[in-house]
């Protein structure tokens, strides 16, 4: 039962070793707080910037795949209105011709 109080020295040597790596901390911290603080209000404003930059390139890459779908789309319209007109037409002409198209039954 002598090592009863062990563990209130033990205690002690924590905060011995927590001190003493405070100090060493303070003593070897590569700059002054006021220099940290720049450097990470730094680093803040050029990581904003950098997600501005890719969110305004995303909306000029997104614009352009809409307008390229837009394209696309006026595209297949435009066949398919010619197409449609050309039947018409021929339907027209076929029957303007005096003849009736023969009739699927």
């Amino acid at each position: 039962m002598a090592d009863s109080d062990g563990g209130g020295s033990s205690f002690l040597w924590f905060l011995a070793g927590l001190g003493v790596g405070a100090v060493v901390g303070v003593l070897y911290a590569p700059r002054s707080g006021d220099e940290m603080r720049d450097v990470i209000r730094s680093k803040a404003q050029e990581g904003t910037e950098r997600a501005r930059h890719h969110a305004r390139r995303a909306r000029e890459q997104a614009s352009d795949w809409m307008d390229r779908g837009r394209d696309v789309i006026n595209q297949q319209k435009e066949q398919f209105r010619s197409a449609y007109e050309a039947g018409r037409q021929a339907y027209n002409e076929t029957t303007v011709a005096g003849t009736e198209p023969a009739k699927n039954l």
